[in-house]
């Protein structure tokens, strides 16, 4: 299925150095705000209160979340669980007070705006299991990336998956540089956000690198800068068409979905857009420069175009 076809090969890999040279500064300004500002780290990485209230009729959650922060608190998380009388709500640690009282001040505020406003469970989320969460995460992260790299080198070749991994790192820090200097709040949504970002960039860099594999087997006289630029033209079609329609479903839930999912779709939708540019630009164009040939991945003896017993022979671009 395609929209459309480009008949003209576009030269992508002539702009390589100026593209990359913009994705390096880039890519260093968000290691810059990283360390300089830091994330912004949710209840479940830095401890808190978690609070579950029932009410006897359906709860409007904006106007919960309107109440607390009447109280001063500006990250305070809330939402339905179980059914849309339930509410869960998330403090984060307030200096000079202990859960209790964070949980009292909370429930007098709710029950002055609702008296049907009920405490059904208060539960303090401490330090350790934020510590935990963050190694764990971290080794989430860690394991994806050696994935990765393996499946690519089996299945193309270690420059491949040198400029694949390099590329998806790149992704990464960059959609947390934008964490960092927003100072946006970084939960275990933003985290699984960050964790699939991951798996779609592969997936456009393995379509391009298949496209690459194809064209080494069928136009012989292409350099590789040639080979490359024809794979990645070839596959803009079908990369319009699949990130078009993955991101029509994260603006909804961008959208739509409420302060919940606000930050998990704007860290999606961040990561499709540099996932896009990086398997273009940064993958493809890594691989060039780690000197991929023909010979990397077609194996045997080379046929020139124009060979007798070329099956392709006398083919053109």
């Amino acid at each position: 299925m395609e929209f459309f076809r480009i008949h003209k090969t576009i030269p992508f890999m002539r702009h390589a150095l100026v593209l990359n040279a913009v994705s390096i500064v880039t890519f260093l300004l968000a290691v810059f705000f990283l360390f300089h500002r830091g994330l912004h780290l949710s209840v479940e990485f830095t401890g808190g209160t978690v609070m579950e209230v029932a009410y006897q009729q359906s709860v409007d959650i904006g106007k919960v979340r309107e109440t607390i922060g009447k109280l001063g608190y500006t990250d305070v998380q809330v939402q339905n669980f179980g059914t849309s009388r339930d509410v869960q709500i998330r403090l984060p640690v307030h200096k000079g007070q202990t859960s209790a009282q964070q949980s009292s001040q909370v429930m007098e505020a709710l029950k002055a705006a609702d008296p049907t406003a009920t405490l059904r469970g208060t539960e303090f989320v401490g330090p350790q299991v934020g510590d935990e969460l963050t190694t764990n995460g971290l080794k989430a992260l860690g394991m994806v990336v050696v994935g990765i790299m393996i499946y690519l080198a089996f299945r193309f070749e270690w420059k491949f998956a040198l400029a694949t991994v390099l590329a998806n790192l790149h992704d990464v820090v960059i959609i947390l540089g934008f964490f960092a200097f927003f100072q946006w709040e970084f939960s275990l949504a933003v985290l699984a956000a960050v964790l699939a970002v991951l798996g779609y960039s592969v997936n456009e860099s393995v379509v391009i690198f298949d496209r690459v594999r194809e064209n080494f087997r069928r136009y012989r006289k292409m350099t590789t800068r040639e080979v490359i630029d024809n794979a990645i033209t070839s596959t803009i079609s079908r990369t319009i068409i699949t990130h078009g329609s993955t991101q029509l479903v994260v603006l909804s839930m961008f959208f739509f979905g409420g302060p919940t999912l606000h930050y998990f779709a704007l860290a999606l939708t961040i990561g499709i857009l540099f996932g896009i540019y990086s398997s273009a630009f940064v993958a493809a164009a890594i691989a060039m420069w780690l000197g991929v040939k023909r010979e990397d991945l077609v194996k045997g003896p080379i046929k020139r175009e124009g060979d007798p017993d070329d099956p392709n022979a006398g083919a053109t671009v």
